[in-house]
């Protein structure tokens, strides 16, 4: 089931994309759970990162959807987003905000349905994992494709991403039994390695994405089994 929300202060939009929702279930038999927002404001606050979609209309109140959606980029960087406007003009600005695409209104279920069939198959072939991390008073939603390593310093995890740095509170040993399907491994007692962004390997020493970081003696052997693993799936 994929979670859906829609930003839409228009009634009779959400009840049209509701029903094209409905529809699509019947045809292909995906099914859905949507929540509908008629306000920006009440969209954003205590936002949750469990969405896998959000169809965001460009015209609301007190907060337009390009800025609404550059605030919803800082709390989840990865949910897909598709605009659904009748101001076709401005949904061309839907790439500062990686924007998956945009529906102009009035909306047809063919033009509906279309975008709807591309941004499911983005969705499975991606087979991402995404996890919240907390961070200060909010909740930030990373892709775990996105995450380079983590660093443990004085019992705070330091999630190194390519968006930026992250701190938390956590333990090292739990976050590793949540990742490693994603493709993670201890390299020592310190770091957390996503597989993906290894670049080379030498010795006792790793390289993430231009970074060397230390591979303790007790951790070598699987690490370099479980780097093997990987790229061996991986090609």
């Amino acid at each position: 089931m994929l979670n859906i929300a829609i930003v839409e202060d228009e009634k009779k939009a959400q009840i049209l994309l509701t029903s094209y929702f409905e529809n699509y279930t019947r045809e292909k038999g995906e099914d859905f759970h949507i929540i509908c927002f008629d306000n920006p404001v009440n969209f954003l606050t205590g936002y949750k990162s469990n969405y896998d979609m959000v169809f965001m209309d460009i015209e609301l109140p007190d907060l337009d959807g390009i800025e609404t959606s550059r605030r919803l980029r800082v709390l989840d960087k990865s949910v897909t987003l598709i605009f659904v406007t009748n101001m076709a003009q401005f949904a061309v600005k839907g790439y500062e905000v990686d924007a998956f695409d945009y529906i102009v209104k009035p909306v047809s279920y063919s033009d509906f349905a279309l975008k709807l069939e591309r941004a499911i198959a983005r969705l499975k072939s991606n087979k991402v994992m995404r996890i919240n991390v907390p961070v200060e008073d909010a909740v930030m939603c990373v892709n775990t494709a996105d995450i380079k390593y983590v660093e443990v310093i004085n019992h705070k995890l330091i999630f190194h991403t390519v968006h930026g740095d992250y701190s938390t509170t956590g333990k090292l040993k739990m976050l590793e039994e949540e990742l490693l399907p994603a493709g993670f491994a201890r390299c020592n007692n310190c770091y957390l390695v996503n597989l993906r962004h290894v670049t080379g390997m030498k010795g006792y020493t790793v390289t993430v994405d231009g970074e060397e970081l230390l591979i303790s003696h007790p951790k070598r052997k699987d690490f370099r089994r479980a780097l093997n693993d990987y790229l061996g799936e991986k090609y």
